[in-house]
């Protein structure tokens, strides 16, 4: 789904236009955990799985957390404004720290629920091929919006795509420098497929045998999953609210991309910081010696029409200095030749 770029301030935009923008992975998410919600929900009452009931109350969080984050990600796909000149890409942060008390609340009711059945282990009630097809069905949608998140992990961090094995594991690699709503959707997908599996293991083993605390095991395992969910998803969004320094492959990128102009001789100094899905660059460029000030003038716009031609770089700031002799920037990974 195509993104207006932060740095295109203009008129208001429509509701409809900015619910386009919006994250397609929380979307679909929340679509599918709902109806999955719905069919375990249902199932739990019918059979008294503990195990089915924990996994329920985790798709209803899912479905209420991607709400919210569906919500917050349009938000901040709004234009700068003159009030809000850096756009509102830090939204995201908030709506998603929301979805963390939501997963929270669902982890305290879920472990709850699994003590209660290890102190009293109670036998199902009937219905194990309902339990088995609803988990089944849980498996393949949430199985489905993982490897969705994943390749949109990959298009969002500009990374080569990959396939098969190798997808969720350079998918969890580049997890970091995805949009917030898509690292939600990715982490608690990740617990969701693990949560089915266990539901299941705890559903087949009751059927066939007489260990019944599986149910209360699974039902707090489950549990504390969600809480390392939380944890996480908090902790990435907590410092996404403060204001994070871009990730060093991004700093070296840009840092190459404004060593690569002809006229640039160092940098004197750089700081990018993460907003949202974006990065705001800002810099003090050397140029060579001898130029008049209207000559640095047109460099200086020329490096900053470059750099925001990415985008994934809401905007540049670039301050622009003579060449004093030295080298400032450390962290070149090639020297430059010069004619």
């Amino acid at each position: 789904m195509a993104e207006a770029h932060p740095s295109e301030v203009g008129q208001k935009e429509s509701l409809g236009s900015l619910i386009k923008k919006g994250n397609t992975s929380s979307a679909v998410a929340m679509i599918g955990n709902a109806v999955l919600a719905a069919a375990k929900g249902g199932a739990a009452i019918f059979t008294g799985s503990g195990a089915m009931f924990a996994s329920a109350m985790h798709s209803l969080a899912d479905a209420v957390n991607q709400g919210f984050v569906f919500v917050g990600s349009v938000l901040s796909e709004r234009r700068p404004s003159r009030r809000f000149p850096l756009g509102f890409g830090r939204v995201i942060n908030i709506f998603c720290m929301i979805a963390v008390i939501v997963v929270t609340i669902m982890a305290y009711e879920t472990i709850h629920e699994g003590i209660h059945l290890l102190q009293h282990p109670s036998e199902a009630t009937g219905g194990f091929w309902i339990n088995i097809g609803v988990l089944l069905l849980n498996i393949l949608i949430d199985g489905a919006i993982l490897l969705k998140a994943s390749k949109e992990i990959l298009k969002e961090a500009r990374v080569p795509k990959a396939s098969g094995f190798k997808l969720l594991p350079t998918a969890f690699k580049n997890v970091g420098r995805a949009a917030p709503p898509t690292r939600l959707v990715f982490y608690e997908d990740i617990v969701a497929v693990l949560g089915a599996f266990l539901a299941l293991v705890a559903v087949v083993v009751i059927a066939l045998t007489d260990f019944t605390l599986i149910d209360g095991m699974a039902t707090t395992l489950i549990g504390l999953l969600m809480i390392v969910v939380a944890f996480r998803v908090g902790y990435d969004n907590m410092i996404g609210l403060i204001g994070v320094s871009a990730p060093q492959d991004v700093e070296d990128k840009v840092s190459a991309t404004i060593l690569g102009d002809a006229d640039v001789r160092d940098i004197e100094s750089m700081r990018i910081v993460q907003e949202g899905r974006y990065y705001h660059v800002d810099a003090v460029v050397e140029l060579r010696t001898g130029l008049t000030l209207g000559v640095a003038d047109d460099i200086k716009i020329r490096i900053q029409n470059t750099l925001t031609n990415n985008p994934d770089i809401a905007d540049a700031a670039i301050s622009i200095v003579e060449d004093d002799g030295k080298t400032s920037w450390k962290r070149r990974e090639a020297e430059i030749e010069r004619n």
